[in-house]
């Protein structure tokens, strides 16, 4: 099921898109007319996710990043960002806060912001294949609307 409504995007590991992943997956959101904070943690989400993608799947060259979202019922935002990159050697170990494989300037906190920000939150990856993460984020209903 697709769900009430989708958008599939694909785009390179590019500095640049990640700015593009935080308005797209805004402009997808808006439909659900969320708050201003609920569409600031949704953007800051995926652009955790992508820069991710960017710095930790293709550290020494360009590949695809996936940005998925779906309306789910009882609106429900449903958003899977996916690479095909390095992978990720131990999931447990990069879940930790302050954990990083970037270097000294990263500091480690992305999987921890996505996870305190969003509904749901899982990550799967295979090294050598890449990683997708799965959020999800419900939608509070605001005065009379449906």
């Amino acid at each position: 099921m697709k769900g009430e409504n989708y958008m599939d995007l694909e785009f390179p590991s590019k500095s640049s898109n990640e700015a593009f992943a935080r308005a797209a997956i805004a402009c997808f959101a808006a439909q659900l007319d969320p708050t201003l904070d609920e569409l600031g943690d949704i953007k800051t989400s995926v652009s955790e996710a992508v820069t991710n993608c960017i710095v930790h799947a293709y550290p020494e060259q360009i590949g695809p990043v996936i940005l998925k979202a779906r309306i789910l019922p009882d609106r429900v935002l449903d958003i899977t960002v996916k690479d095909r990159g390095v992978g990720i050697a131990d999931i447990e170990q990069a879940r930790k806060p302050m954990f990083t494989t970037g270097g000294e300037d990263r500091s480690g906190m992305g999987i921890t912001i996505m996870e305190s920000f969003m509904t749901e939150f899982r990550i799967s990856s295979t090294p050598g294949k890449g990683t997708t993460v799965h959020m999800k984020r419900k939608i509070v209903q605001r005065g009379g609307k449906k």
